[in-house]
């Protein structure tokens, strides 16, 4: 039975865990710097055991999914201990920082960037849940640094959780994706903030809170340990895409404070169009 590793057991890697060991029948052993997380893995059969880094050389995958500024350090110290026929692959939402970092470790040819584009607002690994990859798209990056056979058993990983793949350069990867998933976080977080702020009454928000606040402010629960590290990796995006986000609500803000009626609706007409967008891609 081959031997899967599974480095941090929030959602993503505790949703992996479980997914590759039913559909592939791998033995599955965690490692996370959370005693409660290994824990709550076994209780729930996330994982079969808990392991080291100095158990590491027997691994066939090693999957790195911990929060994206500790993925370059661990990253590097998965690559000094593996075999020649490891896997490694990190799933992490930033992948400029760590295909730098890696790009010239002996060991390179074992590494895969990866970003599966699935996920909840929920995390820990009782947030982990079977087909969580289903019909996403998993966005890898530098594949032509990786070892044919390795980059073979990665797509076939890939195949298994009926992911599909996309190829990107890390740089475009994390322009476009500061754009459409971490602009998205940063809006829904201020959006609580803001409601939070103004409206003192809880009960109020409960009751008044309709789907649609609901279904903008779902993201703010996502964890803050996961995604401030992810901003700030990411920040030069990030600003970027804030920059032009405050520029339309200031412009929306004037149209509402002139009585600007038909800017308004023209404005509201015009980005309808994401309507059409959206349908394309399901």
């Amino acid at each position: 039975m081959e031997k899967l590793v599974v480095i941090g057991l929030g959602l993503i890697g505790g949703s992996l865990a479980i997914d590759l060991k039913k559909r592939n029948g791998y033995e599955v052993f965690g490692i996370d710097a959370n005693p409660a997380h290994i824990k709550k893995s076994l209780e729930l059969g996330v994982i079969d055991s808990e392991i080291d880094f100095s158990q590491l050389s027997d691994a066939s995958i090693v999957i790195i999914a911990v929060p994206v500024d500790a993925i370059p350090q661990v990253a590097i110290q998965v690559l000094d201990l593996i075999s020649k026929d490891t896997l490694v692959f990190d799933v992490g939402s930033v992948k400029n920082e760590i295909c730098k970092m890696v790009s010239n470790h002996p060991n390179r040819k074992n590494y895969v960037a990866a970003h599966p584009l699935a996920g909840t607002e929920f995390s820990g690994p009782e947030a982990a849940i079977l087909n969580l990859f289903d019909e996403k798209v998993n966005i890898l990056c530098e594949v032509d640094k990786t070892d044919w056979k390795i980059l073979d058993k990665a797509f076939s990983i890939f195949k298994k959780l009926n992911m599909r793949i996309k190829m990107m350069s890390p740089e475009e990867h994390d322009r476009h994706i500061a754009y459409v998933s971490h602009l998205s976080h940063v809006s829904s977080f201020m959006l609580g903030k803001t409601v939070l702020g103004i409206e003192k009454n809880e009960q109020h928000i409960f009751d008044m809170a309709s789907t649609g606040f609901a279904s903008t402010v779902r993201l703010a629960k996502s964890s803050a340990n996961t995604w401030a590290p992810i901003f700030l990796q990411n920040k030069e995006n990030i600003i970027c895409s804030l920059d032009e986000y405050i520029k339309n609500l200031i412009e929306f803000k004037e149209m509402i404070v002139t009585d600007n009626d038909e800017a308004l609706k023209e404005i509201m007409n015009n980005t309808n169009y994401i309507k059409t967008v959206l349908n394309g891609i399901e």
